[in-house]
């Protein structure tokens, strides 16, 4: 009889510690919204920004160049009729040749302005992956999974590194 006792107090107790070993060996899962950590990080708003800053003067002169044209071309069509054939073809010359021109120089500013943009892209993800990868070891995370369909508030880590990136961006963000 005392063997039996024994025998299923043993039962009894492995079969309530089997629960536990295998709710200690599911994963550890967090989510994370990618698009609204690179839209709301404060890298994100310094990084356009000095983009920003960095082509404003060329933008600028972009615009410029254009009013000047549309000016001229203005000049052109009401001047055009009372002047001679020779100058108003030397001045149609002009006009197109200012208007390929510019329009060389706004493909050439698109394009680098694109290149920076990308660069500047490049380095927030690296910051954001970095700062997620860093967030899921000190949270002992196993598994960090990118814009899921759909995730429980519970394992939605998107506001913890947004909270990180902010407090990394106060004290120097990182350069785009």
């Amino acid at each position: 009889m005392r063997i039996k006792i024994a025998t299923l107090a043993l039962i009894t107790m492995a079969a309530a510690a089997a629960p536990l070993t295998a709710a200690q060996a599911q994963a550890k899962v967090g989510v994370v919204n990618v698009a609204r950590l690179l839209q709301e990080a404060p890298q994100a708003q310094a990084a356009s920004q000095a983009l920003e800053g960095e082509f404003a003067n060329r933008r600028r002169d972009l615009e410029n160049q254009q009013k000047d044209l549309k000016a001229r071309e203005d000049k052109l069509q009401k001047d055009g009729a009372t002047m001679a054939e020779a100058e108003r073809r030397n001045q149609e010359k002009t006009l197109r040749d200012g208007q390929r021109e510019l329009a060389r120089k706004q493909n050439e500013f698109l394009e680098d302005l694109n290149v920076r943009r990308n660069e500047a892209l490049g380095q927030l993800q690296r910051t954001v992956l970095q700062e997620v990868q860093t967030y899921a070891k000190s949270a002992g995370l196993d598994v960090v999974v990118a814009d899921a369909l759909y995730a429980s508030p519970a394992v939605d880590i998107t506001n913890q590194v947004l909270a990180a990136l902010q407090a990394r961006g106060k004290g120097g963000a990182a350069k785009p």
